[in-house]
């Protein structure tokens, strides 16, 4: 039968939602899926469902880090098939949710974390490479291996050694091991049409604003928080560049509001090239997407049933 599932999709998308109805028709518990989601102090600017909005569904790895604390890949995927362990054992069915992709696949896939070996060449192409294109170019390409990065275009020794790990032989050797499941899962992706989906999180963003996001920011920086992991997150560093005398606040506000659209585009990229997903149209009510996936999961368990039984044809 189905181990776990993961509901996934980009920002704004309506997981949260999908997520509660699961998990009370299914005796689920909900994991966060989201990177930044498990900073204490950041509720506002990623969304962060409140305690009130939980319906009774237990919720795991929220605010479990201090903004000012690093936080990997590696760390992620322990707690969280730790966490799934844990959930099994009570007898309830664990869900990931969530928009960070390869904290996702790490946990679900045989994703191995391993030192990579010096490649002097690499590493010397890729310093050339800034040197003739700067800072933001390497960024970008960065991206567009890892759309979940969260190192800041200007810390470009981190830029360069992430992308030095990414590109290098021994790392793709590890990769290759990334679509070997480690549980019999259902992945479900919630999708709709752009325009839409860029309207929602425009909205998404005055409502944080109005919500108070900025007094949420000035709360971190007047604790000194800054130049660490948790601050370089969409909404968090557009306002600190506000705060910092670089923006105007309707400057801010208009790029938050254009990170996060090129942010969700990553986002689905990475979902449809390194997942296998179940797609749903988010746009449908709950009632029937949640039939849809109650069929989809049917013939996923019954297939895995023939496989192990030799019979699959």
């Amino acid at each position: 039968m189905i181990e776990v599932a993961a509901i996934v999709g980009p920002t704004a998308s309506g997981k949260t939602a999908l997520s509660l109805e699961l998990a009370k028709r299914l005796n689920g518990e909900i994991i966060n899926g989201d990177s930044m989601q498990i900073y204490r102090g950041m509720s506002i600017g990623t969304a962060k469902i409140k305690r009130e909005e939980m319906d009774g569904v237990v919720h795991h790895l929220l605010d479990i880090k201090e903004p000012d604390e690093p936080f990997s890949v590696a760390e992620y995927q322990r707690l969280v098939r730790e966490k799934i362990a844990e959930i099994q054992s009570r007898g309830k069915f664990p869900i990931i949710v969530g928009g960070t992709g390869l904290y996702i696949q790490a946990v679900l896939f045989d994703y191995r974390f391993s030192e990579v070996q010096v490649n002097e060449n690499l590493r010397n192409a890729l310093q050339e490479e800034l040197e003739t294109h700067g800072p933001l170019y390497m960024h970008e390409k960065l991206l567009k291996l890892d759309p979940d990065a969260d190192i800041h275009p200007n810390n470009t020794r981190r830029v360069l050694r992430a992308l030095e790990i990414l590109l290098s032989g021994e790392e793709k050797t590890d990769r290759s091991l990334a679509l070997s499941p480690m549980y019999n899962e259902a992945i479900i992706g919630l999708d709709m049409p752009r325009e839409i989906l860029y309207e929602r999180i425009n909205h998404r963003v005055d409502l944080m604003m109005e919500a108070g996001l900025l007094e949420e920011v000035k709360a971190l920086r007047e604790r000194g928080i800054r130049d660490v992991q948790s601050i370089q997150a969409i909404g968090y560093r557009e306002m600190y560049a506000y705060l910092d005398g670089k923006l105007e606040l309707d400057e801010a506000v208009n790029q938050l509001k254009q990170n996060s659209r090129h942010y969700a585009k990553r986002q689905f990229t990475y979902f449809k090239n390194k997942l296998p997903i179940f797609w749903i149209d988010a746009l449908e009510d709950l009632e029937k997407n949640f039939q849809e996936i109650q069929r989809f999961m049917q013939e996923n368990d019954r297939k895995r049933r023939m496989y192990l039984s030799g019979n699959e044809k």
